[in-house]
C-alpha cells in the first residue's frame, strides 16, 4: 500500500512539472521563442505590450495567453497565429494588422487540420479574415471582438468568423462589425450559432452553405447589406434570433435557398425591406415568429413547398406575403394579421371568416417597381377594399383559414 501511495505522489509530482509556463515580453523573450520552449501542455503568457511577429506557428497544444494589454501586431502581413495542432486554446489578446490578399486567405487567427481549438476573449482589428477554421472539429469560438478593415467593396473585405470543412463547432457571445460577411460555413456540419452580435458588415450578418443539421439561436444581426443566408442545407434550427434593420434595394432579414426541413422558430424580424425570403424552401416550419415593420414581410417564392406558417405576428408591414404563383401548397393557419378585418361571432378567438393577406397592389408592384410611390394613396386603399370583396388576382390558396384575432403574447 505504502509503495502504490508512493508511486502516485511521483506520478503526481511527474504530472504537475510537465505543465510549465513560459513568459514572452517586449524585452525579452518572443512570442515565437515561446511557443518553440513549450512542451505540450504548457502555457505561454504574452506579457503587456506589442509584439510585431507576422506568422506565429503552434504546432502543439499548449494554452497561448494575454496579459494586461498584450498586442500581437500582423505588420500587414500574412497571418498572425497559424495554428497546426489540435488542443491549442488562445485567450486575452488582441491581435491586428492583417494585410488583404485576393490570392490568399489571410488570417488573424487561421486553424487548419486541427480538433477541439478554444479561441476565447480575444480582440482582432483591421484583419482581412478574423478567424479562419479549415478542416477542423470540435473547436470552440467564444466571446471575441471582431472589426475588420476600412474595406469599400466586398471583394476588399474577408469574413469576420470563416468555417470551412469543419464540423462541431460552437461559435457564442462574438461581436462582428465591419467584415464581408459576419460568419461564414461552407461545409460545415453540426455548428452551434449562439447569441453573437453581427451587424454593419459588407454583405451577410451570417451566411451559410452545404452545412446540414447546424442551430443558430439568440443572435442578433443589425443593419447588414442583408441579414442572413441559408443555401442549399438541410435540418437547420433558427430561433429566438433578431433580424434586424438590414434595409436596401435587394436587402432582406433572412434569405432561404434551396434548403429541407428546416426550421424558424420563436424569430424578430423588424425594419427589414424584405423579412424573410424563401425560395425553394421544402417543408419549412415558421412558428412564433414577429414580423413587425418590414417591406416585405414574406416573399415566397413558387418553388417553395410543404412549408407551414402558424402562430406568427404580421404587423405594420407594408406588404405582409407576397407570391410569385398562383397556386401553392404552402399552409399559413392561425396566425396574427394585423389587416385582417374579419369578426368572430362564437368569441372563440379565431376568425369566421378567410384571410388573403397577399394584396392586389403587392402583385402590380412586383411588375412595376415605380408603382409603390402610389402605396398610400386613396386609390390604392380602395383597390385593396375592391379585392377582399371580389378576390380575383390574388392566389387563392395563399390564405389563413384560422386567423387569430387578438395577437399572441
Amino acid at each position: 500500500m505504502r509503495i502504490s501511495l508512493v508511486l502516485a505522489m511521483l506520478a503526481g509530482a511527474s504530472s504537475a512539472s510537465a505543465q510549465r509556463v513560459i513568459v514572452a515580453s517586449p524585452t525579452g523573450r518572443s512570442v515565437q521563442q515561446s511557443v518553440a520552449l513549450a512542451r505540450p501542455g504548457d502555457t505561454v503568457v504574452v506579457s503587456a505590450g506589442v509584439y510585431a511577429e507576422p506568422t506565429i506557428e503552434i504546432d502543439r497544444p499548449l494554452v497561448l495567453v494575454g496579459r494586461g494589454n498584450a498586442v500581437l501586431d500582423g505588420a500587414n502581413a500574412t497571418h498572425i497565429l497559424r495554428i497546426t495542432a489540435s488542443d491549442v486554446t488562445v485567450r486575452d489578446l488582441t491581435l491586428r494588422n492583417v494585410q488583404l490578399s485576393h490570392v490568399d486567405d489571410r488570417a488573424a487567427i487561421h486553424v487548419g487540420e486541427a480538433q477541439r481549438c478554444r479561441l476565447e476573449n480575444n480582440t482582432i482589428a483591421n484583419a482581412f479574415f478574423g478567424i479562419y477554421l479549415a478542416r477542423t472539429s470540435g473547436c470552440v469560438v467564444r466571446g471575441n471582438v471582431l472589426t475588420g478593415r476600412s474595406a469599400r467593396s466586398e471583394g476588399d473585405a474577408g469574413n469576420g468568423i470563416h468555417l470551412w470543412t469543419a464540423q462541431d463547432v460552437e461559435i457564442s457571445d462574438n461581436r462582428i462589425t465591419g467584415h464581408r460577411d459576419g460568419i461564414y460555413l461552407e461545409f460545415a456540419n453540426r455548428v452551434r450559432a449562439l447569441r453573437n452580435v453581427s451587424e454593419r458588415n459588407l454583405r451577410y450578418g451570417l451566411h451559410f452553405m452545404f452545412s446540414d443539421d447546424c442551430a443558430y439561436e439568440g443572435n442578433t444581426f443589425h443593419a447588414n447589406q442583408a441579414g442572413v443566408a441559408v443555401m442549399y442545407t438541410k435540418r437547420v434550427i433558427m430561433t429566438d434570433n433578431r433580424f434586424e434593420g438590414n434595409w436596401g434595394a435587394a436587402a432582406y432579414g433572412l434569405l432561404l435557398k434551396e434548403i429541407y426541413d428546416s426550421q424558424i422558430t420563436g424569430n424578430l424580424f423588424a425594419r427589414n425591406s424584405t423579412a424573410l425570403l424563401a425560395d425553394g424552401a421544402t417543408r419549412l416550419q415558421a412558428r412564433d415568429n414577429q414580423f413587425t415593420d418590414n417591406g416585405w414581410a414574406v416573399k415566397l417564392i413558387s418553388s417553395t413547398e410543404d412549408a407551414q406558417f402558424t402562430g406568427n405576428v404580421f404587423a405594420g408591414n407594408s406588404f405582409d406575403v407576397a407570391t410569385n404563383g398562383r397556386r401553392s401548397n404552402n399552409v399559413l393557419r392561425g396566425n396574427y394579421w394585423d389587416a385582417y378585418e374579419g369578426y368572430d361571432l362564437d368569441r372563440d378567438g379565431i376568425g369566421d371568416v378567410p384571410h388573403r393577406p397577399v394584396r392586389l397592389f403587392s402583385l402590380l408592384v412586383e411588375r412595376s417597381e415605380p408603382t409603390m410611390i402610389m402605396l398610400r394613396s386613396p386609390l390604392i386603399a380602395l383597390l385593396d377594399r375592391a379585392e377582399r370583396l371580389l378576390p380575383s388576382l390574388t392566389p387563392e390558396t395563399v390564405m389563413d383559414s384560422a386567423p387569430l384575432m387578438r395577437r399572441p403574447r
